[in-house]
């Protein structure tokens, strides 16, 4: 399983901005897709994620009410969407799967990541 991030930029706070990952390998329409986060000198953190089917999405409280998580399956695309950005938004964002529920991503690492995208909100 191969996973792609983009749509990352510059935006000021309150603006928007959409990201996307793109997913290669046949277990994309099994498995649970996470965003994650990692701003410079910090760890790596949990953002969103949504299970198989897109009917169940969990958020980090830091972005709850301001992100979206969705899927596309039949694209083998997953998107994080994000409103009303704020600086502390400011992050190299991952995209990640795994063959698992989608709430078990806050808490164990999935197996497969893409690279980073990096999404910067000046103030």
């Amino acid at each position: 399983v191969q996973l792609q991030a983009s749509g990352g930029g510059l935006v000021q706070a309150g603006g928007s901005l959409t990201l996307s990952c793109a997913v290669s390998g046949h277990t994309f329409s099994s498995s649970a897709v996470g965003w994650f986060r990692q701003a410079p000198g910090k760890e790596r953190e949990f953002v969103a994620a949504i299970n198989w089917n897109g009917k169940m999405t969990y958020y980090a409280d830091s972005v709850k009410g301001r992100f979206t998580i969705s899927r596309d399956n039949a694209k083998k695309l997953a998107y994080l969407q994000m409103y009303n950005l704020k600086p502390a938004d400011t992050a190299v964002y991952y995209c990640a799967a795994d063959v698992t529920a989608a709430q078990r991503m806050s808490v164990v690492p999935p197996r497969w990541w893409g690279q980073g995208t990096q999404v910067t909100v000046s103030s």
